[in-house]
Parts: C-alpha cells; structure tokens; sequence
C-alpha cells in the first residue's frame, strides 16, 4: 500500500451507500482531504451525480451489494481508476419497523422483510468484506505492514434494540459479532477491521420526520443533545484508518444514548 500510516491523503477508498446519509459524507470528506473515491450506490441512486459533483478524484460504480456481480465490478472500478484499495467503507443499509407479532392485527412479522434486511445489511457487508480483501491482500504493505483496512456500520440498535426493530437489531448485531472474528482471519495479511456503532443521526431518514420528533429524539441523548453530523462519523473513519493500532473493535459513536423500549 503506497500511503503511509496516519494520511488519509492519496489514499484510495470504496464507500458504499455512498449517495446519501453518512456514506456521502464519508466520500465528501475522503474527496476533501485528498483521497480518492469509488462511490457504490444502486443504480436508482443519486450516485453518478454526487460523484461528478465532487470531481475526477471520485467515480460512480452502481451496486448491489447483495451482488457478487456488482461488487466484483465495482472493486474493477476501484483498480483501473485509481490501481488499488486502501480502505473499504460499509454504508449501505435498509430497516423495517414492525413487531415480533401484532396482535390486533393477528399478523406475525413478514418473514421476507426480516430475510431481506439481514440480506443487505449483514450479508451485504460481508460480501463486500470477503471481495475487497482479496484486492488489498495482493497489495504491498507499508512500513507497518498495512494492506488495507475495513470499516463497517452496525448501529446502537445491535445493543439495545427498540420494539419494532427485530430485524435490524439482528442484521446491526451480526456485523457486530462478526467484526473481530474477520479481523482475526485478516490480520495475517496485515489487513485492519473496525466497525461503527451510530447513535441518532441527522441523515434524510431522520430529517423527513416533524421538527417536533426530531427534537424529541434529540432530548433523549445525554451530551451533545443534538442529532449527530454524518460528517462526525465520517471523521471517525478517517481516525480508524489513521490509527494503526484500532483493529477488531466496535466503536458506539452516540452520545452516551441508550435506547429506551
């Protein structure tokens, strides 16, 4: 890996979910601190016009990350534009809000909403994981040995689950369980693995809900109590990659919130 440890600058980064929320401002902050960017997003997303928006140091590759296809070629984007990986970035992402068993309704949870959310995001992390590290363990490490690194999104929701949220506290749970068991299967190849754990973000899911709620949700975070910046996170992505030594951990980037029920 040509950058050296601690530059973000010259490094080469695939972000996915790239086209909004907190996987955009990852790229955003990638392009601005000087690396250089393919942004995965499908093909019904915004994404070619982000990428465009933020010059020749980002590409748009439209991808499933269900899809084995579509990683694979956006992972070719990645090498004939910019000639290796530094830095996978999971992003990507759906939810479904529905109880275990309505009762007034007599209806139990769809059990293909719950197979599609642990479908996109746990083994959509993982295929993107398995595929990107294949790159990066081709690549010459740096004087600390680095090839590449990982960052993946779990959410608060892997630790404290709300009524409603069964499959995606699953999906958030199992890339958080799964976290230090690949860092273990990588570190051979000198390749780091850290996930995320976000808190209450002010990303356009949160923003399409009233002001009164927004405020509310707010309250609930004991310091800031302020929805968290998509920038904050992507400023921790560019910490983990900066810091050799973060490697096999779940970090809660949340403002000491715990959910209630």
């Amino acid at each position: 890996m040509a950058s050296t440890i601690g530059a973000l600058k010259n490094a080469v980064g695939l972000v996915t979910g790239g086209a909004s929320g907190l996987g955009r401002a990852t790229v955003e902050r990638f392009v601005r601190e000087g690396a250089r960017v393919v942004l995965c997003d499908l093909p019904t997303s915004n994404g070619k016009e982000v990428a465009d928006s933020l010059g020749k140091n980002c590409v748009f590759a439209p991808t499933d990350v269900t899809s084995e296809a579509d990683v694979t070629q956006a992972l070719e984007t990645v090498k004939s534009n910019f000639g290796r990986l530094d830095m996978a970035v999971n992003c990507a992402g759906i939810g479904v809000a529905f109880k275990t068993y309505n009762f007034n309704k007599k209806r139990p949870h769809d059990l293909a909403d719950f197979q599609k959310v642990l479908m996109v995001n746990t083994a959509g992390s993982f295929n993107v994981i398995r595929l990107a590290a294949g790159v990066m363990g081709e690549q010459e490490p740096n004087a600390d040995g680095q090839r590449g690194v990982v960052v993946n999104t779990a959410s608060v929701a892997a630790y404290d689950g709300q009524m409603g949220q069964a499959a995606y506290s699953a999906s958030k749970g199992a890339i958080v369980g799964m976290t230090l068991p690949i860092a273990r299967d990588l570190a051979s190849h000198g390749i780091r693995v850290v996930t995320i754990a976000p808190g209450l973000f002010d990303t356009p899911l949160l923003a399409s809900l009233p002001e009164k709620v927004r405020k509310f949700l707010a309250s609930t975070i004991p310091f800031p109590s302020r929805l968290a910046h998509p920038d904050e996170y992507a400023h921790l992505v560019q910490a983990v990659y900066e810091n050799p030594m973060l490697n096999g951990e779940v970090i809660r980037l949340d403002g000491a919130l715990r959910m209630m029920p």
